[in-house]
């Protein structure tokens, strides 16, 4: 197997995780519960979003020098009234998460991951030494500002190279959260076993 087919594989096991553990079991109208009355715990919707956000911003703008395709779901979604940096934080904005449009929701999910899957196939393993500018990009292509509540985001990409975003943003990070879904899948009740 070569390095592409491998991240290929590695990248489309997050959304075959996810369709698996949480479509297959979780109604679409629970998606925006917590599951955990006791300790707040973040959604299923919120976590989609985020990682999603996340792995688009990644790829699209940080690594290929393009706006998010978040800005062309924005409206479908809900959130066009909300700045370009919500969704981004670790913790849930119940105001995001109460915005969403579910169905919208998995539209965008779909397309970024399409997208990616798309970008994987035709990458040159060469590109993944590159190193973007990443934190410029964010600033000016996106609109997230490098001070503020979203310093740790800059610092975080700044001067990591491709593979980086593609390992962590595209692949870890989502795996990362549709293993934290299917603990509230499972504090939900919709656990299959």
């Amino acid at each position: 197997m070569d390095l592409r087919q491998w991240i290929a594989n590695d990248h489309a096991s997050v959304k075959t995780r996810f369709e698996n553990a949480i479509v297959a079991h979780v109604p679409l109208d629970q998606w925006t519960t917590s599951g955990d009355s006791a300790a707040p715990s973040p959604s299923i919707a919120w976590l989609l979003f985020h990682a999603t956000y996340h792995q688009d911003l990644a790829l699209n703008t940080a690594v290929r020098d393009r706006q998010s395709m978040l800005v062309d779901h924005r409206s479908a979604l809900g959130i066009a009234h909300l700045p370009a940096t919500a969704g981004l934080t670790e913790a849930e904005d119940r105001t995001v998460t109460e915005a969403l449009g579910l169905d919208a929701l998995r539209a965008y999910a779909d397309a970024v991951h399409t997208a990616t899957a798309g970008w994987i196939d035709s990458m040159s393993s060469m590109a993944l030494d590159s190193i973007p500018s990443a934190s410029w990009r964010l600033e000016h292509l996106a609109g997230i500002p490098a001070a503020g509540e979203l310093q740790w985001l800059h610092a975080m990409w700044n001067d990591k190279p491709t593979a980086w975003f593609v390992q962590w943003e595209c692949v870890g990070h989502g795996h990362t959260h549709v293993g934290e879904m299917t603990g509230i899948r499972n504090r939900l009740g919709y656990s299959p076993h």
